[in-house]
C-alpha cells in the first residue's frame, strides 16, 4: 500500500500503541528526520471498536499520514498463549506475562509491514530502563536484520515530563492516561506502571486498574463493591489442552480469553504486583490484571492433574518455566523454543475434559475437573478407603522397601561411627 504522501522520502514505520511514548514519537520523528510517519499498532487484544477509533484519529492529529491496525489475536494465541497455557507459565509463580509475551509477534509482523511498505526504517517509543526495548531489538535484528531501528525515547534518554511538554507545545493530543501511569493492554492481561511501581512498598491506588476499577470501593465505601457481588459458577472445557469451550458453548480460544476476561475482571480475579528481574539485570515492579490467564492457567493446571503422570508433570515443568523466560527476554524465535514447544505439545495429548470453576470476590476457586482420560477414576482402588490393583500384604512389602535406602544410609553412618571407637 502507497499514498501519494509516502513518495519521495523513505516512510519511518512507528509501532503504535497510542500511549505517551508512541504519541511523541509521530510529531518528534516527522520533525527530525523530514520522513513521513505511519503508525501501525498490532492488535494483540483489547482493542475495540472504539479504541481502534481513537487510535485512527489520534495517529492522524499527531501527524502520521497512514494508520494501520493489524488483528493478530488468533496468531498471537496459535504461536505463544497456547504455549504458556500447556506450561502453565507464571513468571515468579505470580504474573502470567501479561504484555512482555505479545512484543515478539509485534515486532514480527512490524518487519513484514516494512517489507510488505518497501522501508528499512522501523521505530519504537520504547525507554532504556524497560524490557521492550530488548524484546523488540531481539526480536527485529533476528528476523530482519537490515532494518534501521530508531528509538527516539531510548536514546535520547527522553522523560514522561518532557515528552508531554513537547507535546503540549505542538497543540497536539494527550494519551489518555497523560503522564501519571504507563497503561499497555493486550489478549492476556493489562500491565499498568506507575510511581508506586517505582519502589516495592505500595500498591497503585484502586482507581488506577484498568479491567477492575474502584472494585474494592464503591460510593465511599471500602470493599462495598466487590463484596456485594455474588459468586458464580463456570465450566470450561479443553482439548489437548487448549480451552475450547465455556459454559457448554464451543467458542474460539480467543473469544473464550475475552469472555473471561469481561466475567472474571469484576470480580479483581488475576489483580497483582509483580516484583522481579527484569531482562536488563535490575529489579522491577507493576501493576497487573489478568483475569482470563489466571482463570485459564488455574483451571488448565488442575486439569493436568487428573490425567498427566507425576513424571510427565515433573519433567514438563521442568522445560515450561525456561520457555517462559525464553518468550519474557524476546528470545521466543529461538531454536530452542520450537524444541520445548514439541514437547509441550506432546504433553498435552490427554488433556482434555471439563473444569468447574467458582468466582468469588478476588479468588477463583476450582470445584471439580473430568476427563475420559481421568487417572484417578483408571484405578480400582480409592484412595485412604480401599486397596485396588494391590493387597494389603503388597503395601506392606512396598512400604519396607520403600524404606531401604534410609534404613542402609543410617545403618552405615552407625557401622562408621562404631569403626571409630577405641578397641578395649
Amino acid at each position: 500500500m502507497t499514498s501519494t504522501a509516502m513518495q519521495g522520502a523513505e516512510p519511518i514505520l512507528l509501532a503504535f500503541s497510542g500511549g505517551l511514548d508512541t504519541s511523541f514519537c509521530v510529531p518528534w520523528l516527522k520533525d527530525t528526520y523530514g520522513r513521513p510517519v505511519i503508525t501501525v499498532t498490532v492488535d494483540t487484544g483489547g482493542i475495540d471498536a472504539a479504541a481502534a477509533r481513537s487510535l485512527a484519529e489520534r495517529s492522524a492529529q499527531l501527524g502520521a499520514v497512514e494508520h494501520h491496525l493489524i488483528d493478530a489475536r488468533s496468531a498471537y494465541f496459535e504461536q505463544v498463549l497456547k504455549f504458556l497455557i500447556m506450561g502453565n507459565v507464571r513468571r515468579g509463580g505470580v504474573y502470567p506475562l501479561c504484555v512482555g509475551a505479545e512484543r515478539v509477534l509485534q515486532a514480527q509482523t512490524i518487519a513484514q509491514m516494512a517489507l510488505s511498505l518497501k522501508t528499512q526504517m522501523v521505530a519504537h517509543g520504547c525507554t532504556a530502563a524497560g524490557n521492550d526495548q530488548v524484546r523488540f531489538e531481539v526480536a527485529l535484528r533476528t528476523l530482519a536484520p537490515d532494518l534501521e531501528i530508531i528509538a527516539p525515547v531510548r536514546d535520547r534518554a527522553f522523560k514522561r515530563p518532557e515528552q508531554l511538554k513537547y507535546l503540549e507545545d505542538h497543540r497536539l493530543p494527550i494519551p489518555p492516561f497523560g503522564g501519571a501511569y504507563s497503561v499497555n493492554r493486550g489478549l492476556w492481561g493489562v500491565t499498568i506502571g506507575g510511581k508506586e511501581t517505582l519502589t516495592s512498598e505500595g500498591s497503585i491506588p484502586d482507581d488506577a486498574w484498568v479491567l477492575s476499577k474502584n472494585a474494592y470501593s464503591a460510593a465511599g465505601v471500602p470493599g462495598a463493591g466487590l463484596l456485594a457481588r455474588a459468586a458464580e459458577r463456570h465450566t470450561l472445557g479443553f482439548d489437548a489442552g487448549i480451552p475450547t469451550s465455556l459454559d457448554g458453548t464451543a467458542l474460539s480460544p480467543v473469544a473464550i480469553i475475552e469472555k473471561l476476561e469481561a466475567l472474571a475482571g469484576p470480580f479483581g480475579i488475576g489483580r497483582g504486583i509483580h516484583l522481579g528481574d527484569t531482562v536488563i539485570g535490575t529489579k522491577g515492579r507493576v501493576a497487573f490484571e489478568a483475569p482470563a490467564a489466571d482463570v485459564l492457567l488455574t483451571a488448565h493446571r488442575e486439569l493436568e492433574k487428573l490425567v498427566m503422570t507425576g513424571k510427565q508433570a515433573r519433567i514438563k515443568d521442568s522445560v515450561a518455566q525456561p520457555y517462559g523466560d525464553l518468550v519474557h527476554e524476546g528470545q521466543h524465535q529461538d531454536p530452542v523454543c520450537r524444541d520445548i514447544e514439541a514437547l509441550l505439545l506432546s504433553s498435552q495429548a490427554r488433556v482434555s475434559g471439563e473444569v468447574k470453576v467458582l468466582f468469588r470476590p478476588g479468588s477463583i476457586f476450582v470445584e471439580g475437573v473430568t476427563s475420559p482420560y481421568s487417572l484417578m477414576a483408571a484405578s480400582k482402588g480409592v484412595y485412604g478407603e480401599s486397596a485396588g490393583e494391590w493387597t494389603p500384604t503388597d503395601a506392606l512389602g512396598y512400604s519396607k522397601m520403600l524404606a531401604l535406602t534410609g534404613v542402609f544410609y543410617k545403618r552405615a553412618g552407625a557401622n562408621a561411627a562404631a569403626a571409630k571407637e577405641p578397641k578395649s
